[in-house]
């Protein structure tokens, strides 16, 4: 009976082997060596200096790709084609063409090579100089954003970092492009003279919205952040053997993979926490490490939510990317592994083996690709992969990107079905809670629908510090912009759900660009019939008396009269103000063409024809400051080359802030800021006329935007001023006065005098002679 099980034992497991399929099935790509190809450039021909390949992809444009080896290739269909190696112009004189670091940013290549940076345009076919590294540098390091053309995420491909590995990092110099590479600038990272080490690695972490530096010093390496809160302390520290190359996975997750030989670590969290990768071999056998594990890596490649290892020893390892852990499952090999092979993935759970091979006839190599079907393997029974416990995972949510402005909320909502009688754990991950203190709640509420349990969620975001629900010291520094990542994911997802990939979405908590200001015109001066709306378009202009104008904005009077074109499409009709009213704009929020509310915080104005015929209702101590305040006085010494109106968000700082420790030294002068916690309005001169306002939000905890505009008002009911001067109006006046009171006085007395007598007695008689006149007059004589 034991013979007959051994022998049907066996029997079976030879049918399991008899109709196992290969990982993979090889075919070579041959095309394009004729009418296909670019003519090759003359040059010299690049190298990469590391003896293990990489395949850098660009994560938005999924044909762009560059293999780097013993040649070096660049790709714009995905190897679909046969491709001479790349090479660099000789015009460029760049002596040995060895390549040391490379990084796709948008359209272009940033190459590193013989310690110098170099830029080739894909698109223009175009070879450039990097401007601005003056000291040898050997790596280069960015990141690309595929969710929207936004400038956030604009700005986040254009950003690039130059540095030289191993150079002690107390000494050396970063250098940082915010220009894809074309021009650099030295990077000034506080406390970098303070730091001990050797660098590994600069990075700007946009999950965390934070700049990193790599730090190795005996064995062990950690990260060091820019901002706050991380820049008070360090990442924990990890073992670093070997020289780590450092991928940052697509999607602005925070996901790094770290890998040498014989070390594969993983963080989620922009090098916080760094781990090592479980090691999956067949049901039972789980390894610690890729070191406990035996093997030696080749190569290895990343998607948003995967991770596969190429081994020296042809076996491929294949991971999710979890939202709590990551661990490889070992496939079985076949003679995959090449000295020039290299891995990268063309798709969720599609693997490619790409291997460059010469022709000894033509110039241009051929490809040979092994693609690996990863949901296929899974099935094989050999692997006793439990059953994904997820039927769908769907959000229209999904690799979307949304703005949370200020005192603003997002809310998503996505739908998760489970198999039957499986139970889920929902888990929303946000990848930077630090630097914003964004929180992710979810609420969930399920329903039953053709038999299966649906699961509706939504989930909510808002910035901790508007909840309430946040330590000060938490997030301090609220006012600056940021970026994250949320990740809707299942936790205890099985490593058979491949095809159900983590709904992710990026969000800017910034500026909302659909928010703008209005200044609330009720009563025009058109209405009122003080200002014709047709002449106001008919290149309408006004003139500003010299002595009431600066146009330095100092309240300084102008040498001459100012002669003004009134922008009426810009401006409409003005509003109509009483100069003896005091005065403040109603300022009222709108986005995408919908009013919001009215703004009742902090602002600013200023008259943007230099105009000073205007004060304020309150000083800084009645406006009961505790530190002097700003003034455009103030503002303008400081703004340098960002001209008169520099009074934004960004460099307000109020003078009722217990931190504000300007002392107040001028409690008289005029308190300049409108809105807020006070009653300050604007007080007019008795002048009539227009006046074009630019006014500005300053409060920096209102909104991210520079919410900015400029209106028109025109003061009306002042009485004009007397040409004539005050001292030759008063001198005779007071004369006057005191001829009359001294009359008042003398003319009685000297009526008593023989001399008043006589004078009366004139003024008598020449009284009656009148009378009589005027009865003969009247025909009565």
């Amino acid at each position: 009976m034991l013979v007959l099980l051994l022998v049907a034992a066996t029997t079976l497991r030879l049918c399991l082997l008899a109709r196992a399929q290969p990982l993979c099935r090889n075919h070579i790509v041959r095309t394009g060596k004729v009418f296909h190809i670019r003519q090759q450039i003359q040059g010299d021909q690049l190298y990469f200096s590391s003896p293990r390949t990489q395949l850098i992809k660009h994560p938005c444009k999924k044909n762009v790709a560059l293999y780097l080896g013993r040649q070096v290739f660049f790709t714009t269909d995905n190897f679909r084609s046969s491709l001479f190696p790349l090479c660099i112009p000789a015009a460029l004189k760049v002596g040995t063409p060895e390549l040391t670091s490379a990084h796709i940013a948008d359209s272009v290549l940033v190459l590193v090579v013989n310690q110098k940076v170099y830029i080739y345009d894909y698109e223009a076919n175009s070879w450039n100089t990097s401007l601005g590294i003056e000291r040898p540098v050997s790596h280069v390091s960015g990141d690309n954003c595929c969710y929207s053309r936004h400038p956030f995420c604009v700005d986040m491909s254009n950003s690039v970092f130059a540095y030289l590995y191993g150079d002690q990092i107390s000494q050396t110099t970063v250098y940082f492009s915010n220009t894809r590479g074309y021009k650099f600038q030295k990077f000034a990272y506080e406390r970098q003279a303070e730091l001990v080490g050797s660098l590994g690695g600069t990075f700007y972490f946009h999950s965390l919205s934070q700049v990193g530096l790599l730090l190795i010093d005996q064995g062990k390496a950690w990260f060091s952040y820019s901002e706050h809160p991380l820049n008070s302390s360090f990442g924990l520290p990890f073992d670093y053997n070997g020289t780590l190359g450092i991928l940052i996975t697509p999607g602005q997750k925070g996901i790094l993979i770290f890998w040498f030989e014989k070390s594969l670590l993983v963080s989620r969290n922009s090098g916080q926490l760094v781990y090592p990768v479980h090691v999956r071999e067949g049901p039972n056998t789980l390894y610690s490490s890729i070191s406990e594990a035996n093997v030696t890596i080749h190569s290895v490649a990343a998607n948003e939510n995967e991770l596969a290892v190429l081994t020296q020893e042809n076996s491929l390892y294949y991971g999710s990317l979890g939202i709590l852990s990551s661990s490889l499952i070992k496939f079985a090999g076949q003679n995959i592994c090449t000295q020039d092979a290299a891995l990268m993935f063309t798709d969720v759970g599609r693997v490619e083996i790409l291997t460059p091979i010469p022709d000894l006839m033509f110039p241009a190599f051929d490809f040979q690709k092994c693609s690996v079907n990863i949901q296929a393997i899974l099935m094989d029974p050999q692997f006793e992969v439990d059953v994904c416990k997820v039927e769908l995972l769907e959000g229209e949510f999904d690799s979307k990107m949304y703005t949370i402005d200020m005192n603003s909320k997002l809310e998503l909502t996505a739908l998760m079905i489970p198999r039957p009688g499986k139970s889920l754990i929902p888990l929303a991950m946000v990848s930077n809670p630090h630097s914003l203190g964004l929180q992710a709640i979810i609420y969930e509420d399920g329903y039953t629908y053709d038999g299966n349990t649906k699961h509706r969620m939504n989930i909510s975001l808002k910035q901790q510090h508007h909840w309430g629900r946040a330590d000060p010291s938490f997030t301090s520094s609220i006012k600056r912009p940021t970026g994250s990542t949320i990740t809707l994911d299942v936790a205890n997802k099985e490593i058979s759900c491949v095809d159900l990939k983590p709904l992710t979405a990026f969000i800017s908590v910034g500026c909302d660009q659909e928010k703008k200001i209005v200044i609330q015109n009720e009563i025009s001066a058109c209405q009122n019939n003080i200002l014709d709306p047709v002449g106001l378009q008919d290149n309408y202009s006004y003139v500003i008396e010299r002595d009431a104008y600066d146009p330095n904005f100092q309240g300084q009077k102008a040498l001459e009269d100012l002669v003004v074109q009134y922008e009426y499409e810009k401006l409409g009709c003005p509003s109509l103000v009483y100069w003896n009213n005091p005065w403040k704009p109603v300022v009222e929020l709108w986005r995408e063409g919908k009013f919001q509310e009215v703004i009742e915080t902090e602002f600013v104005l200023l008259e943007v024809h230099g105009l000073f015929t205007y004060t304020y209702s309150l000083t800084a101590q009645t406006a009961l400051c505790k530190a002097q305040p700003q003034n455009w006085t103030t503002i303008m010494e400081t703004a340098s080359d960002r001209g008169p109106f520099a009074w934004d968000r960004e460099n307000y700082v109020s003078c009722h802030d217990p931190d504000n420790e300007a002392p107040l030294r001028w409690p008289n002068v005029p308190y300049q800021i409108l809105g807020g916690p006070t009653a300050n309005k604007v007080i007019f001169d008795q002048r009539n006329g227009i006046y074009v306002f630019y006014i500005s939000i300053v409060d920096p905890y209102y909104s991210y935007c520079h919410l900015e505009t400029t209106f028109s008002i025109y003061v009306h009911g002042a009485f004009p001023l007397s040409v004539i001067l005050a001292a030759a109006t008063i001198i005779p006046l007071v004369a006057v006065m005191l001829l009359s009171v001294w009359l008042a006085y003398a003319i009685p007395k000297l009526l008593h005098t023989e001399k008043g007598l006589k004078f009366k007695g004139f003024w008598i008689y020449l009284c009656r002679k009148c009378r009589k006149a005027c009865a003969c007059f009247r025909g009565r004589c």
